[in-house]
């Protein structure tokens, strides 16, 4: 029985370890401007059936000039004109060693999709879009 017990255990254990490796970046994560060091945005990322998504929930500056809400206006798909506030834009990030890769993120500026990796590294998440051999990355704070 107590080997049972043991057996059990140490599967449970295999089954979360790289998650737990890469340490998780499932939270609150605010977006900051690279020129001004402010912050522009609040991510939430979490897990939905062992990968990693994300979306805006919420801005800074929610409104354009006029009062209303800022737009994503050049997105594609069910999320052109849709308010920027809820749109999912990290998709399908998948654990790889102390990573979370294959999946993509979207930029409502531009409403161009690229492919993605995330990392937590001291205590700060980095994100990083490619585009063929090119990269930009962004480092996000965690939201308080």
């Amino acid at each position: 029985m107590r080997r049972l017990v043991i057996a059990v255990l140490l599967s449970a254990l295999v089954g979360v370890a790289p998650g737990l490796a890469a340490g998780s970046p499932v939270g609150r994560w605010n977006t900051v401007d690279e020129k001004t060091g402010k912050v522009v945005s609040q991510v939430e990322l979490y897990d939905q059936g062992g990968k990693i998504f994300g979306k805006i929930t919420g801005l800074t500056e929610p409104n354009n000039a006029q009062g209303n809400p800022k737009l994503c206006t050049k997105c594609q798909g069910a999320d052109k004109d849709k308010p920027i506030v809820g749109p999912v834009i990290l998709k399908d990030l998948g654990a790889s060693g102390d990573r979370y890769k294959g999946g993509t993120i979207m930029d409502p500026e531009d409403g161009k999709i690229y492919k993605a990796e995330v990392w937590p590294e001291d205590g700060k998440l980095k994100v990083r879009g490619y585009l063929g051999i090119f990269y930009r990355t962004q480092t996000w704070q965690k939201a308080s």
